[in-house]
């Protein structure tokens, strides 16, 4: 297949809304109050009636933004109808973060960091009633603007929740968490009046160099898919819809596709994907998604496929999402993706160009300020750019409005925000997240849990010991708690010494560009410093990895954020080795954005707790962890390689792969899916209804799990597939169903799965998708690499 054919007709597949308005260009206009103002009116006739009124430049205004440009509407942090009707005589389309401070002056870009970046709650409040009072009675139409935030793991806007990482929340296995949690989310982002959050990302990721690993929720695309559909539906509410709920905000699903895989692992590099490739593994996630629920948005990549940016890739937004899946939301290009069609890529030859292309490809909202779509008035006038490239994007950009309830009530509750943003409940669920992520690596000796009894003296060492890590894309919450308080709320009567160790950069600030390692005289010190420190303890915790600047986006060449060496960073290693040498109980708790590939970590240390960036609650859940209050049950959702000589390195490979290295360990450091407990657990081969199906059956199957041991605990129960003697290649294995259970000492859960036809389909040789007949083998256990099997037969 032609992956860069125009899919002209498929810009409309799926588009009611924009067709309607397109078809009727003549609509009568409605007596007395408009069409368009009356919320009993059909979406796609309020749409239709509307656009009938508009000028050109209206239309325009639509499918812009304002990030820097909220410079032009604003006294102070204060909106000004008299500046932004100088400056916005066709009224405000959209508006990027409104809740960051960008266009104050002295304020730049606003990724995260310190409070003076970003407004207060209040005052996020007051500028966007301020805005929509302008927009709704003081522009020739009244049209509300739509907003949007980011919410990867949280509404990163002050004083918000913030949960832990994505890729924690992933570790949780838990679908009925992440709808908690994202639902949290929204209600505090639509609170202050906004109604698009920038979340979830669908991205499967295979490359640990990548700085963005931390934002995804792994390497497996029905756990993405999974965690998918649970996130927007927390976000939107469940199943389809029209009209969106109260509290409620439209999710927008990035970034489509092969932004986890980039060359070289260097964010915005082309992803080198067949499309056999896409439809197995990158695009699942995305479809299910549109498939299950009427999620709003769809950002593409920034990367290429195939030599087509994904910007300007008709095949890819026309012919397969709003084509073959039906997709009828927006498209949202990514922060400066369309301009870069011309400025990066090299495709287009100026932004007139550029925004044709992407118009062409479907792409309605140009973020975050509209740089290349501003010029389309005058293009169109001279007959360089078709007008229904504009009128198709501000019809679904409307139609998005309409559906959101903006005509009616677009304003923030002030009261309402201050009641619920970091209430006591939204941070009980913060905890509850934070205990659900945290995966036990490694147990020598039952060296987990530490009893407050007899561990004696404690000493807690380590960069990451007295600093709560939230991660990338993330505000000032009203209250975080790192590790060393966590131990101190929970253990009041334990006698904790610390040390620094070493310092991992020169500055905790994640919006600078410059990232510089510290000092390494100064940092043999700190180690002889903790050294001593420990010599006197009787236990070690020791807390290493990254920080928010050595796992990030890299979203510039001045502001990198990918790496080509994995393991721990500058003298962190030495630190392990000096305390280890001590011969004390040594417990390492990992805070990381990128997965733990630290040999030297997992042979000196007698466990390992794997903390991710665990959110504002985090030091609370990891002194639970530690000292047995609470008993770990999350798994790896991606596979831990030795080393970046490895990578790619992902669970379901194909059978050619992995075949072995001269001097060194073909398997990983840690399987995809594993995650030990303080208790211990059995778990049944898994039991089909029957052992021969028909291609259009699906197949039941039960797993019995035990509790063996002495504690509480939570295991999740893993059902693989593998395919053998179809038409094309299969991977070795491939997860159809998982579910976390809490069983007690000596309890017994049946689970039971149902694997459909269409999940055992594949894609054949005539790239047709079928469930072909063959032998299946069915595999249930507690990892990818701890499995017990059964065959079936698809007759």
């Amino acid at each position: 297949m032609n992956l860069h054919r125009r899919g002209a007709l498929a810009l409309l597949a799926g588009g009611s809304l924009s067709a309607l308005a397109l078809a009727q260009p003549g609509v009568a206009l409605a007596q007395g109050a408009p069409l368009y103002r009356n919320p009993a009116a059909p979406v796609a006739a309020r749409v239709a009636d509307l656009m009938a009124r508009m000028t050109l430049e209206e239309k325009v205004a639509q499918i812009r933004t304002a990030w820097a440009a909220k410079g032009d509407m604003i006294d102070e942090l204060a909106f000004s109808p008299e500046k932004a009707r100088a400056a916005f005589p066709d009224g405000i389309g959209h508006v990027t973060r409104p809740s960051d401070k960008r266009g104050v002056p002295g304020i730049s870009g606003a990724a995260g960091g310190t409070a003076a970046r970003w407004r207060t709650p209040e005052q996020t409040v007051d500028f966007i009633n301020a805005l929509q009072r302008w927009a709704l009675e003081d522009t020739r139409l009244g049209i509300p603007v739509l907003l949007h935030e980011e919410s990867l793991h949280g509404y990163m806007a002050t004083e918000a929740t913030m949960f832990p990482q994505a890729i924690a929340l992933a570790g949780s296995f838990d679908t009925e968490l992440m709808q908690r949690v994202q639902s949290v989310t929204a209600r505090e982002v639509r609170a202050r009046g906004v109604p698009l959050v920038l979340s979830p990302v669908v991205d499967i990721v295979r490359d640990p160099r990548w700085g963005r690993i931390e934002e995804t929720w792994g390497e497996d695309p029905y756990l993405v898919g999974e965690m998918g559909v649970a996130a927007v539906e927390g976000l939107q509410g469940p199943g389809k819809f029209e009209m969106l709920r109260d509290g409620k905000v439209f999710a927008t699903l990035k970034h489509m596709t092969g932004h986890g895989q980039p060359e070289a692992g260097n964010n915005v590099s082309p992803a080198q994907l067949s499309e056999r490739e896409l439809r197995e593994n990158f695009f699942p996630p995305f479809r299910e998604i549109v498939r299950r629920t009427s999620v709003g948005a769809v950002m593409p990549s920034y990367n290429e496929i195939d030599g087509m940016p994904s910007h300007a890739n008709t095949w890819l937004l026309g012919d397969i999402l709003r084509g073959e899946w039906g997709f009828d939301g927006v498209i949202v290009s990514d922060y400066g993706g369309v301009h870069e069609l011309a400025t990066l890529h090299k495709v287009a030859d100026d932004l007139e160009d550029a925004a044709r292309q992407s118009l062409e490809a479907g792409v309605d909202s140009e973020l975050p300020e509209g740089m290349a779509y501003a010029v389309l008035p005058a293009a169109i006038r001279a007959g360089r750019v078709p007008e229904r490239l504009v009128d198709i994007a501000c019809a679904r950009m409307l139609a998005l409005k309409f559906r959101a309830g903006l005509f009616e009530n677009p304003f923030g509750d002030k009261a309402l925000t201050a009641r619920i943003t970091g209430n006591d409940e939204a941070r009980a669920l913060a905890l509850e997240a934070a205990r659900k992520g945290l995966c036990l690596l490694t147990n020598k000796n039952d060296a987990l849990p530490l009893d407050r009894a007899t561990m004696g003296r404690v000493a807690v060492i380590g960069p990451n010991h007295a600093i709560a890590r939230l991660g990338g894309y993330s505000s000032v919450p009203k209250q975080s708690v790192s590790l060393i308080e966590g131990l101190r709320q929970m253990a009041p009567n334990t006698d904790f010494v610390t040390a620094q160790g070493v310092f991992i950069t020169t500055s905790e600030d994640r919006s600078q560009d410059l990232v510089t390692l510290a000092d390494r005289d100064r940092n043999l010190a700190l180690i002889a410093e903790a050294v001593e420190t420990a010599r006197g303890a009787d236990t070690i915790i020791l807390a290493v990895g990254d920080t928010e600047q050595t796992s990030r986006e890299g979203f510039a060449t001045n502001h990198l954020g990918d790496r080509t060496d994995i393991d721990i960073l500058g003298e962190q290693n030495a630190l392990v080795d000096a305390l280890a040498a001590l011969g004390k109980p040594l417990i390492v708790a990992a805070y990381n954005g990128r997965p733990p590939s630290w040999p030297n970590v997992v042979e000196k240390a007698d466990a390992i707790l794997e903390c991710w960036y665990p959110g504002q609650e985090g030091g609370i859940a990891v002194a639970e962890a530690l000292l047995g209050d609470i008993n770990p049950g999350a798994k790896l959702p991606v596979t831990v390689v030795r080393n970046e000589g490895q990578v790619p390195y992902f669970y379901n490979h194909k059978p050619s792969a992995r075949r072995g290295y001269l001097f060194d360990d073909k398997g990983p450091l840690f399987p995809f899916g594993h995650g030990l407990s303080y208790t211990t657990f059995t778990m049944s081969a898994p039991r089909p209804a029957k052992t021969r199906f028909s291609v259009t059956e699906p197949i039941p199957v039960t797993v019995d799990v035990t509790n063996t041991g002495s504690r509480v605990g939570d295991e999740v129960v893993q059902l693989y597939i593998t395919r053998s003697d179809v038409s094309v290649t299969r991977p070795v294995l491939e997860l159809k169903g998982f579910e976390r259970v809490t069983l007690q000492p000596g309890e017994t859960r049946t689970v039971a799965f149902t694997i459909t036809p269409a999940q055992l389909a594949i894609w054949n040789r005539q790239m047709e998708e079928a469930n072909e007949p063959g032998p299946v083998t069915l595999s249930a256990g507690s990892s990818s690499a701890n499995l017990q099997s059964v065959d079936v037969e698809i007759a």
